[in-house]
């Protein structure tokens, strides 16, 4: 059995798991067609928190487990949480800047909240294909476990704080619902298996390899957390999102900006998450890897973090005053152009870098 789990190993790893992501969209196109696609819609939903819950924390504890958190992880952990929250400043001050074309003060604040939030990128699930790449797993991990922080704490935090502003000077109760129970549990629940993979490889130098086939089955187990994860994202691209019509609506400039407009908005959105975020940070690290500040892997995963689509789990935070149809498109659409951009980024820095 231990041998037959050591032959499939290679084809779960590495850059053969990002075929997985075109392997879900097709099955599940089917799986809509024979079963419905609301039904299906529905198992997904439980498969993701099955990924966050019960795959991705063993897979860090595996990652974190074979390395020494020394000075270079502290560093590295220090600057994504710096390029995360001038991620999000940059967001703030683009949605404030972009707001002053509406009339309506809740108009803006609307439109400041909702571009703020849909900086939130997909970090464990699309993100999660940087984990299959050895030389980049642990900063990959890294990245994932504060950008869960961000997603799942500093921002709700943040919206909760504005949301509740909106009430000061109206005769309102506000109600605001917070994210459910096991999101907002999520991130500590996550950095427990890190932390405790740290302490545990430091003070009894213990390796997965050390454990002999138990080892192996867990490599085998936590090493399924990547196609799954890819294939989870394919099946969350619909067909029906794919029409001309509709990308005319992104790219169609002539639309009103007096009020809120759904696909003026997602195209603002849109041109901060795929194009100027993405474009600072490569200035940025660029600077940074010429100057031998940062080393080229670290180039690479800051890099490919800030282009990847945004997380569809924004939308938990729509009772935060959010808007719902804005968040949806512009989820779907970050996801259907910036999936090919990071799977060619990643096997291009992987080959060339």
């Amino acid at each position: 059995m231990i041998e037959i789990l050591e032959a499939i190993l290679p084809y779960i790893r590495g850059l053969w798991t990002l075929p997985w992501i075109v392997v879900g969209f097709f099955i599940t196109i089917l799986l809509s067609r024979i079963l419905g696609e609301e039904k299906i819609n529905k198992i997904m939903k439980k498969i993701g928190l099955i990924l966050l819950y019960f795959f991705v924390p063993f897979l860090l504890f595996r990652i974190f487990l074979s390395v020494d958190f020394g000075e270079n992880e502290i560093a590295f952990s220090s600057l994504c949480f710096v390029i995360l929250a001038l991620m999000y400043i940059l967001a703030y001050y683009y949605a404030k800047k972009l707001s002053n074309k509406f009339k309506s003060d809740d108009d803006k604040r609307h439109y400041i909240k909702t571009i703020l939030t849909n900086q939130g990128r997909s970090s464990a699930f699309v993100g999660g294909a940087l984990l299959a790449i050895q030389e980049w797993w642990v900063l990959a991990a890294i990245y994932m476990s504060i950008g869960a922080i961000f997603l799942f704490a500093i921002i709700p935090y943040i919206l909760s704080y504005l949301h509740k502003k909106d009430f000061i000077n109206i005769d309102v109760k506000s109600n605001v619902k917070t994210l459910p129970w096991y999101l907002r549990l999520f991130p500590w629940y996550l950095l427990l298996f890190a932390f405790s993979a740290v302490i545990l490889h430091r003070f009894t130098g213990l390796v997965v390899n050390d454990f002999g086939d138990f080892g192996i089955a867990f490599i085998f187990f936590t090493s399924l957390t990547i196609p799954a994860a890819l294939y989870y994202v394919g099946a969350g691209i619909h067909p029906r999102d794919l029409k001309i019509n509709e990308m005319k609506k992104l790219f169609d400039f002539k639309l009103k900006k007096e009020r809120i407009d759904h696909w003026f908005c997602v195209r603002n959105i849109f041109f901060l998450t795929v194009i100027i975020t993405p474009i600072l940070t490569i200035i940025f690290t660029g600077f940074a890897l010429i100057l031998d500040f940062i080393p080229k892997e670290w180039f690479a995963v800051l890099v490919i973090n800030s282009i990847l689509p945004i997380t569809s789990t924004n939308m938990f935070l729509v009772p935060y005053g959010i808007d719902k149809k804005i968040t949806a498109l512009s989820v779907t659409w970050t996801t259907l152009v910036c999936i090919p951009i990071v799977m060619i980024l990643i096997v291009v820095f992987r080959l060339f870098l």
